[in-house]
């Protein structure tokens, strides 16, 4: 019988894959799909854009009025408009949803992470264990779970895209665009361009709606509210006095030198994941194979993604982060390295697998521990945190969309290996930082009534923290 903290880990997480099959899905897809003027590319940086703006404000307001569970409700409304602009793509449809999607962005993966450690701190008090353990088993399994979004959402594309008639073999002379090896101006007159038919593009987009308004009910429906009596409380108190503090909230905590020491680590999260999905699907995958492997490469990617998610969230209690880290780095380095050699070719079919395997590894390794960190140092300004955790992850999305079309993949490629050298030495600064003045545990004061069906959680107000050289 599992614990209704663990039953909440499992609804929240089934909702994310129900709401990423469709935005993953269409992420991987818009650098081949949009095409003109870069303009996937481009709703991508503005979605991203508007995650740090909404960053800055947005989810200490939304969670602290609305608690977790509406939240993340209101926030998946926003995701689902992305897939309707997708239906009739243009500069105001695209755009316009884009700016949507990326206010909920940030409100939405803050309510997830601070749900979860109030979830994994409450477990861990009820069994007796270290808060930080249970933490990272609650993110193992959510990631486990969400990151097989990739599997279902580039399933999709893949057999639906997959019947289209107008499917060609590329022209040799065209395969010698691909790769890191030339620098062209113009990808768009060389690699395979061909748009699947537009009755093919609405299949895909009603799939994608569907399945995350199935999202939405089944957090609306199965979602404890944990935390909607901290919440309630707080509107009666403090909502009108406490705004100015809690739009600063986010900033603040630029003043704990462990948070600026996370930036390049959380940047990098941005930098190498809009490398797989917005630089390998268009130059390695679609310019050699076509834009219906797209979704088959990334299915590989989710696949290894979500089983390492799992893996690694357990592992942590035993080898620590720093090595998992170290792995992570490692992976992404040798792959970026041969990625700059590489020169894809329809003939080398398993080569386009092997390296999203790889960089799914090394992605388990940056979601699952990055997050795990953050809850564990700022147990006692989550919100704050986890804002900040996507206010600078969005800006390294931002930043990789917006050069993408103006630089050659080779230098982008150097660029990724310069910030990933950087993360690490910042990363070990805060691991060393940590050893030296460990973050003392979350003590629990306020008690919610067993017969509600919930345990205690930390109050956002009163919640005692012994915490040393900030």
């Amino acid at each position: 019988m599992i614990s209704r903290n663990t039953k909440n880990v499992l609804v929240v997480s089934f909702g994310f894959l129900f709401l990423f099959t469709a935005y993953g899905g269409l992420q991987s897809l818009q650098s081949s799909l949009n095409v003109e003027e870069g303009m996937g590319v481009i709703s991508l940086s503005v979605i991203y854009g508007t995650i740090i703006l909404s960053s800055m404000f947005l989810p200490p307001i939304m969670i602290k009025n609305l608690g977790c569970k509406w939240t993340i409700f209101l926030s998946m409304a926003c995701y689902i408009s992305y897939s309707f602009g997708n239906l009739f793509p243009g500069w105001a449809s695209l755009i316009a949803t884009s700016a949507v999607l990326g206010l909920g962005g940030s409100p939405l993966w803050s309510a997830k992470c601070t749900y979860l450690t109030i979830s994994g701190n409450a477990q861990a008090a009820k069994d007796n264990k270290k808060g930080q353990d249970i933490i990272n088993q609650y993110f193992g399994i959510f990631f486990l779970i969400f990151q097989s979004s990739a599997v279902w959402g580039n399933l999709m594309s893949s057999l639906i895209f997959g019947q289209d008639s107008k499917i060609a073999e590329i022209p040799e002379e065209n395969l010698q665009y691909c790769g890191a090896a030339l620098c062209v101006e113009n990808f768009t007159s060389t690699g395979n361009v061909t748009q699947p038919e537009q009755n093919l593009r609405n299949i895909l987009m009603g799939c994608y709606i569907g399945v995350g308004v199935l999202a939405m009910l089944l957090v609306a429906i199965f979602l404890d509210n944990i935390d909607g009596q901290v919440a309630r409380e707080f509107r009666k108190t403090k909502g009108n006095q406490s705004f100015c503090s809690t739009f600063l909230a986010t900033f603040r905590l630029l003043g704990d030198k462990r948070q600026l020491m996370l930036i390049p680590l959380t940047m990098y999260s941005g930098f190498e994941q809009s490398f797989l999905a917005g630089e390998y699907t268009k130059n390695y995958v679609t310019c050699a194979l076509g834009i219906h492997f797209v979704g088959f490469s990334m299915i590989c990617f989710g696949a290894v993604n979500s089983l390492s998610s799992y893996v690694f969230g357990r592992l942590a209690q035993y080898t620590g982060r720093i090595a998992l880290f170290c792995l992570a780095a490692v992976i992404n380095l040798s792959c970026a390295i041969a990625l700059l050699f590489w020169s894809p070719h329809p003939d080398q079919l398993p080569v386009f697998f092997v390296f999203p395997a790889l960089w799914g590894m090394a992605d388990a390794v940056w979601q699952t521990q990055t997050n795990a960190l953050y809850g564990t140092l700022f147990a006692h300004h989550k919100e704050a945190a986890f804002a900040n955790y996507r206010m600078w992850e969005s800006l390294g999305f931002v930043i990789a969309f917006a050069y993408s079309t103006f630089i050659c993949l080779s230098t982008k490629l150097y660029i990724l290996m310069a910030v990933l050298a950087l993360t690490m030495v910042t990363y070990l600064w805060v691991e060393y930082n940590e050893y030296k003045y460990p973050t003392a545990a979350v003590k629990l004061t306020n008690d919610i009534p067993e017969e509600k069906g919930l345990n205690k959680i930390p109050d956002f107000g009163n919640m005692i923290i012994a915490q040393t050289n900030l």
